[in-house]
C-alpha cells in the first residue's frame, strides 16, 4: 500500500504494543491501542482519558480524526466523547482517547485493547468573509428537524 507517510513516535509507556494498523484492506481507520499500565474500568456515565503511548507528526494540510470503534459502541456503549476528536497537524503530544461509557455496565480496558480508530484526512482551510446578508437558498434557516 502506498500513501501519505505519517511519522510516529512510540513513548516509553507504549513499548511492546502494536503500532496502529488497518484491520482489513479497505478499512478507513487505524485502530488505536490502550497504553494503560493496569486495567482501567470505566463506570457507566464516566469519562476516561486513555493514553495510546504514541505521538504523531501529521503532515501539513491533514488532520487526525479519532473516532469510536463500532463494536465497542454497540456491545458496551463505549464511545469517543468528543467524536470525532481532532489531532491538528502541528500537535506533537501524546494521542489520547476520551472515552465515555454510555452503557449500563462498567467496561474494563486492558493494555493493548483497540479503543478507537484514527483516520487521517485532508483539511481545507478557508477565509471567512463577513457580509451583511447571506445569499438565499431553498432551505433557508430551517434546521434541527425542520423537514420532519
Amino acid at each position: 500500500m502506498s500513501g501519505l507517510r505519517v511519522p510516529v513516535r512510540r513513548l516509553a509507556h507504549g513499548q511492546g504494543l502494536e503500532l496502529p494498523a488497518y484491520q482489513t484492506a479497505q478499512a478507513a481507520g487505524l485502530d488505536l491501542p490502550a497504553a494503560v499500565e493496569a486495567p482501567l474500568t470505566i463506570a457507566p456515565g464516566a469519562i476516561a482519558l486513555v493514553p495510546t503511548g504514541l505521538s504523531l507528526a501529521i503532515p501539513s494540510g491533514h488532520e487526525g480524526q479519532v473516532r469510536p470503534r463500532s463494536g465497542l459502541a454497540v456491545k458496551h456503549g463505549l464511545t469517543v466523547v468528543n467524536a470525532p476528536g481532532t489531532i491538528d497537524a502541528d500537535y506533537r503530544g501524546e494521542v489520547k482517547v476520551a472515552l465515555i461509557n454510555l452503557g449500563p455496565d462498567p467496561v474494563t480496558i486492558q493494555r493493548g485493547d483497540r479503543v478507537a480508530q484514527l483516520v487521517i484526512a485532508p483539511v481545507t482551510r478557508v477565509e471567512l468573509a463577513e457580509v451583511p446578508e447571506l445569499p438565499a437558498s431553498q432551505r433557508g434557516a430551517g434546521g434541527f428537524g425542520h423537514t420532519g
